[in-house]
């Protein structure tokens, strides 16, 4: 999370070396508006055939994949501010279901995704971030195997029916990421037929 401060506020950590006794000159030209995001997620609220894969082993050299296919359902919650993301899946490596909610902060023009399994019955760390130019970044750190890990977690739109998400750890500050979810979503049925 700290990580992700940083980066958010432009904030190096470092003092400033120098602050000038001189009158500050006053800037002329106009500054834009901050962005509403409080919208975003609108494009997915709806019913989506999902495919998805998950790295069994992240972080230990392992490339064994266990895959999925079922159904991921969006529906909308507080007039978009937020949204509820249910999904269920199977594949050779048994039944999955996970839920997301989705909360939109107006202060700080950014979302938080909070995910749970239905194994674990609790809200994990959330990751948080924002779209820009149609991509949603989001990250946190916690803890993985005993470790530390920065987790990034991307949402991307190749067309009007079709969403991709990638999750990915990094284990070395972020100098490397090695993805370990990946999942396409393709529209089944839009918001209007639920």
């Amino acid at each position: 999370m700290f990580l992700f401060w940083v980066v958010s506020t432009g904030l190096s950590g470092l003092p400033f070396a120098h602050v000038s006794a001189q009158p500050a000159q006053v800037a002329t030209h106009a500054v834009a508006p901050a962005r509403d995001g409080q919208h975003d997620f609108d494009f997915e609220i709806g019913t989506w055939k999902t495919k998805l894969k998950r790295l069994v082993h992240p972080l230990s050299g392992s490339d064994e994949w266990a895959h999925y296919e079922g159904i991921t359902i969006v529906r909308k919650v507080w007039d978009g501010r937020a949204n509820l993301v249910e999904l269920t899946a199977d594949g050779l490596a048994g039944h999955f279901e996970g839920l997301n909610l989705r909360l939109y902060n107006p202060q700080s023009r950014q979302w938080s995704l909070n995910f749970a399994s239905s194994r674990g019955g609790t809200l994990g760390q959330p990751t948080i971030g924002q779209f820009i130019d149609g991509r949603g970044e989001f990250y946190d750190q916690e803890e993985f195997d005993g470790r530390a890990v920065f987790v990034q977690f991307v949402i991307t739109r190749p067309d009007a029916n079709t969403i991709h998400f990638e999750q990915a750890f990094s284990d070395d500050g972020g100098k490397t990421w090695e993805v370990n979810w990946v999942a396409t979503d393709t529209r089944v049925s839009s918001p209007r037929s639920m």
